[in-house]
């Protein structure tokens, strides 16, 4: 496992968002061997970096079961970046923060928190997270209203955060109908370098974020699938061979569709166990399982990701 202080150039790749495979017990019990199997496809696909977060549905992780994975990330081979993350609520960091010091991850990504908050809040709160875990923090943005209602004062937290080196990167995940045309994260960049921040929302807004505002990697749900295609997608846009990159980004869509209607972190679960990667298994409440109807169009979708 990567252990090693981030630099900038760290954040030019591809960030997998994998699902923890469980099993079909009472407890519904985290199936470490599946798991790995999955890593070990991304891996194979040429992808290094594993950000688990919510696609593990770590949202709804108890802290026995964040401990083990903690405990199982830092077991991955030394070509690997694994990043966990943590929270949402203040009381779950702070919980967790301990349990973070007994490792050498460089990062931890902090999950988004939908309960009541403001930016200087959240400021102070991850302030002491950071402090009590030891660790610097990727921020998420995935909504206007993540670090509060005044969404201007938010991004000068983030500001102050990197600043102060309490953040080495940011995952933005606000969806728009149009990617171009995003005023909030050109407010966010004109805040922070570029170079710090990546594309967070899969395949579909990744080569305009890379293109337009030079975003210099991105998440992938779907690629945890198709790792090789979004590797391959990733290098054209290095290249800025944008129109062989939007070729293939097209594989992805039949998948991301489905995401997008269903459920992303479900839609992924069930997509990789019918991929045949490996038995991803239950799905911890308090969300459930695709239907059989809804699965059907499944196998169709990730024909595409085959390599």
């Amino acid at each position: 496992m990567k252990t090693s202080t981030i630099q900038k150039a760290d954040w030019q790749g591809v960030f997998s968002v994998p699902p923890l495979a469980r099993h079909r017990d009472a407890a519904r019990s985290i199936n470490w061997e599946a798991s790995a199997r999955i890593a070990a496809h991304i891996h194979k696909g040429g992808v290094t970096r594993l950000l688990y977060g919510g696609n593990a549905f770590l949202y709804h992780i108890t802290l026995a079961e964040f401990e083990a994975l903690l405990d199982w990330l830092s077991s991955f081979d030394d070509a690997l970046w694994a990043i966990p993350s943590a929270g949402p609520s203040f009381g779950r960091l702070i919980d967790q923060a301990p349990l973070l010091r007994r490792y050498k991850f460089p990062t931890v990504m902090h999950l988004p928190c939908g309960d009541p908050r403001d930016a200087k809040g959240l400021e102070a709160g991850l302030t002491d997270f950071a402090n009590a875990s030891g660790l610097p923090l990727i921020l998420y943005l995935k909504e206007e209203n993540n670090f509060g209602a005044d969404k201007l004062a938010g991004l000068d937290a983030v500001a102050r955060m990197v600043d102060r080196g309490l953040c080495v990167g940011i995952k933005y995940a606000v969806v728009r109908q149009e990617p171009a045309d995003d005023p909030y994260l050109t407010a966010l960049l004109a805040r922070v370098d570029k170079s710090l921040v990546i594309s967070g929302i899969g395949e579909r807004p990744a080569i305009v974020h890379m293109q337009q505002f030079g975003l210099p990697g991105y998440t992938t749900g779907s690629g945890c699938i198709g790792s090789a295609w979004t590797q391959q997608m990733f290098e054209l846009c290095q290249k800025g061979e944008w129109e062989t990159a939007a070729a293939i980004r097209e594989r992805f869509i039949p998948l991301e569709d489905i995401r997008d209607s269903l459920g992303p972190a479900r839609v992924l679960h069930a997509a990789t166990t019918a991929a045949g990667i490996a038995d991803a298994g239950a799905i911890p409440p308090f969300i459930t399982e695709l239907t059989d109807e809804q699965s059907a169009a499944l196998p169709g979708a990730v024909e595409s990701l085959q390599f």
